[in-house]
């Protein structure tokens, strides 16, 4: 069964992929550039629980 995401955050992740093709997108508190697309995805859906969007948990 597929993950379920809210068009909000769906929109956050999309963004944080753009800031990262456009070189712009910055890691935590070391600021380095991103150029992970993986990682982007992961900064994307953490502002996006931060911003109280429907993602499910994280696996670990």
């Amino acid at each position: 069964m597929a993950k379920k995401y809210s068009p909000k955050a769906q929109k956050s992740v999309e963004t944080a992929m753009h800031k990262m093709k456009e070189g712009e997108l910055e890691s935590g508190k070391s600021h380095k550039k991103v150029t992970n697309p993986k990682q982007a995805i992961a900064i994307g859906l953490s502002e996006a629980r931060k911003a109280g969007a429907k993602v499910p948990k994280k696996t670990s």
